[in-house]
């Protein structure tokens, strides 16, 4: 939940949440396309008069009505806002890409902790051969329409590892999830990072190879973190990390 979304206590979760393009503004008129009216009519089985909740990750989000509803579109009626638009998050989350049921929970789990931006990132032992930046996004927008998230995080293309070290800001942070570092507490680690951008990477099912850490280590911002005892998954590592530096640099508050 970022600020200004509100207390959990007051969010509605029972109306129906959709993704709709935008701009959104009250008192207009949006006619749905043919897959999000099907969603609607037949999926949810609703009709005229019944109300949802919609977003489009810039106007903010709008209860919304339905009007006119056939078998091949839905037209909505804009009634009024019900939470103005928050701003991005500071987090960017660099990953390599991992297989299709893993890389769907990853970006569903970024979106729900607030990531601003997915960035996928091809090393030397990464194992998947191609990546769905479509798929990718479904899924982002399927997690922020059942979370009540308000922003989607851009997602970028594909970019290999040697290219995105060389042009990476030295003044930004990179959270390095580390698994040589020695073990100890890792919110001491981050407690000296000054707040604003920051990145989280999360290496391949393999680890970085010898040449990739060093050029990683060259960079002065890179924080080295330890995730604990034990050998975590890419996906486990991902949500751990992500949660450790909401909660030291981010905005959950504490």
């Amino acid at each position: 939940m970022r600020k200004g979304e509100g207390a959990m206590a007051d969010y509605d979760f029972r109306t129906p949440r959709l993704h709709i393009a935008g701009p959104l503004v009250a008192g207009e008129t949006v006619e749905l396309d043919r897959d999000q009216s099907h969603y609607l009519t037949h999926v949810l089985r609703l009709g005229p008069g019944d109300r949802i909740l919609a977003f489009d990750g810039r106007s903010g989000e709008f209860l919304a009505a339905i009007g006119h509803a056939s078998k091949k579109t839905v037209r909505l009626e804009l009634l009024r806002q019900t939470r103005p638009q928050t701003a991005p998050g500071c987090i960017d989350y660099l990953f390599a890409p991992l297989k299709h049921a893993r890389l769907d929970y990853v970006v569903q789990k970024a979106v729900e902790m607030g990531v601003a931006r997915l960035q996928p990132v091809r090393t030397s032992r990464t194992q998947t051969t191609r990546l769905n930046l479509d798929r990718m996004r479904a899924n982002a927008i399927e997690a922020a329409e059942q979370c009540g998230v308000l922003t989607i995080p851009d997602i970028a293309d594909e970019v290999r590892f040697d290219r995105l070290l060389a042009a990476w800001d030295p003044e930004r942070p990179i959270v390095f999830c580390d698994e040589r570092t020695a073990t100890k507490n890792p919110l001491e680690a981050l407690r000296h990072a000054r707040r604003g951008p920051i990145a989280v990477l999360i290496g391949p099912e393999g680890g970085f190879s010898d040449d990739e850490r060093e050029l990683l280590l060259r960079i002065p911002s890179v924080i080295r973190l330890s995730l604990g005892p034990r050998i975590l998954r890419a996906d486990t590592a991902a949500v751990a990390a992500l949660a450790l530096v909401q909660a030291s640099l981010g905005d959950w508050g504490l």
